[in-house]
């Protein structure tokens, strides 16, 4: 299978050409030439399989060029119960990604149980590997530059720590993160992570990414790769988790469900417009924002309409406080029918601060057969959520699980089982679990009195240039 970009502009590579990096060399993000279908047959045949066997059923129509014997090697490595253990006592680590019933026909898709607690484990993990495989075939090393508005830096740093050839440079916005977010990242002691807290929110930081990747001299020199979701690699292992889901939610084939996904960045919920697009029967697809409604606009609307970092607010979901969605323009791509001159000409416009409206092209009209549906949810909403949720079922929540619940449950069909994809562990923001419960989430032992270790980040201001220096005094020689 070989990989295009979505302008059009670029020549088709191979999986494990693109994996090592970021954007295509026209600004685009890479997509397969066409996606793999799966057949009734092998929807039958993959019901029961355990969580890394299923990865390599998915995977392999994916990483082609990878030999079957050493990619089943690596997903065997990295789906265990050993990896997936960090979670709830409650929780089977054996299923990898267990589903939790709150009344029949309502889920809770636990994706937290990783090494970081959040749903970034369940692809960074995986990512960390055959970053590791790739660079040991080519003799190469890496530097990672990521961004993050809270769990994707950490979810990488675990698992890039102690990798022969890598480094990761990771930028994050100064202050806006939870305690326990920051802790987790910056209290890493290993010389291969360097945390960077920029003067601004997190949309300046994945500009400045954007910006270095762009620059082909300087990517090339310093041997620059990305880990954030613009990456393919992290995009395909995501779409392993919805066919799990599925399986676990339903008792056939015939059946169809509704996901419902806390999006910041669009990367989770990309992965399960792929899945649906590959044959799996997802009748909806709820799309959850919070107070940053840049993409719920969109759905509603058909304009896109980034708001800046100005206009971006902080909110107590802070991984989703983000106005321009990096994966959204692979939807758009096949939205517009793949037409990459069309991408081109709307990113144009996003890319000089401006927006786009579908209302008057031809795509307006196809965008139903996607399936998306999408809403909102406010601090009070979330909260309010987070309080239900534990009074009625026992169960606690984080915040943005808490934001795909309140809006899964509003958007849904009433016809369809709803799946919602669980973000973080509550342990990851204890000050709204404080503000909602009046008390304490768990945590786990291996996590305590982190807030209180020595924390090493280096605070800069949203300047390239500045980056730049940084970088090529850091890397190792």
């Amino acid at each position: 299978m070989k990989y295009i970009s979505t302008r059009g502009l670029s020549p088709a590579k191979t999986f494990t050409e693109i994996l090592l990096g970021g954007l295509a060399p026209d600004g685009g993000l890479y997509l397969p030439e066409e996606y793999p279908q799966v057949t009734r047959a092998e929807l039958d045949a993959w019901r029961d399989l355990s969580y890394a066997d299923l990865a390599f059923e998915v995977l392999s129509r994916f990483a082609t060029d990878i030999p079957a014997a050493d990619l089943k090697a690596i997903l065997d490595k990295t789906y265990t119960a050993e990896v997936y253990s960090n979670g709830r006592a409650d929780s089977d680590a054996s299923q990898i990604t267990p589903l939790r019933t709150l009344v029949p026909g309502v889920h809770i898709l636990e994706l937290s149980n990783g090494p970081t607690l959040a749903f970034k484990d369940m692809a960074m993990q995986l990512l960390g590997n055959l970053f590791e495989y790739a660079l040991d075939k080519q003799q190469a090393e890496l530097n990672i530059l990521g961004a993050t508005s809270g769990d994707t830096g950490s979810a990488a740093e675990y698992a890039m720590r102690g990798k022969r050839g890598i480094s990761v440079f990771m930028l994050s916005p100064n202050g806006k993160m939870s305690a326990f977010q920051r802790a987790q990242m910056y209290s890493l002691p290993d010389e291969n992570i360097h945390n960077i807290a920029i003067n601004g929110m997190f949309d300046d930081a994945q500009d400045m990414v954007k910006a270095v990747s762009n620059d082909h001299a300087f990517k090339a020199q310093y041997k620059i790769g990305t880990v954030n979701s613009i990456n393919w690699g992290r995009v395909s292992a995501q779409i392993v988790y919805y066919f799990k889901g599925y399986f676990a939610a339903t008792s056939s084939n015939d059946e169809q469900v509704a996901f419902s996904v806390p999006s910041g960045n669009f990367g989770n919920i990309c992965a399960g417009h792929i899945a649906q697009m590959m044959g799996l029967p997802i009748g909806q697809l709820i799309l959850a924002t919070n107070e940053n409604d840049v993409l719920d606009e969109f759905f509603r609307t058909g304009l896109y309409r980034p708001r800046g970092t100005d206009h971006t607010y902080q909110t107590s979901s802070p991984s989703m406080d983000i106005s321009k969605a990096s994966n959204f323009e692979r939807f758009v791509y096949d939205l517009v029918g793949r037409d990459g001159a069309k991408v081109r000409e709307f990113w144009s416009r996003v890319d000089a601060g401006g927006e786009f409206d579908i209302k008057g092209e031809e795509c307006w009209h196809d965008l139903a057969k996607f399936k998306f549906s999408s809403g909102k949810s406010s601090h009070f909403d979330r909260l309010k959520t987070i309080r239900e949720i534990w009074e009625e079922y026992g169960v606690m929540v984080d915040p943005h699980t808490a934001d795909g619940l309140k809006v899964g449950l509003e958007q849904r069909r009433p016809s369809l089982p709803l799946i919602c994809l669980e973000t973080a562990l509550p342990a990851k923001f204890e000050e709204t679990i404080i503000e909602a419960l009046n008390c304490h989430p768990e945590r786990p032992a291996a996590m305590a009195g982190i807030e209180n270790l020595p924390q090493r980040v280096v605070v800069m201001e949203a300047d390239v240039q500045i980056l730049k220096a940084y970088i090529s005094a850091n890397v190792p020689v």
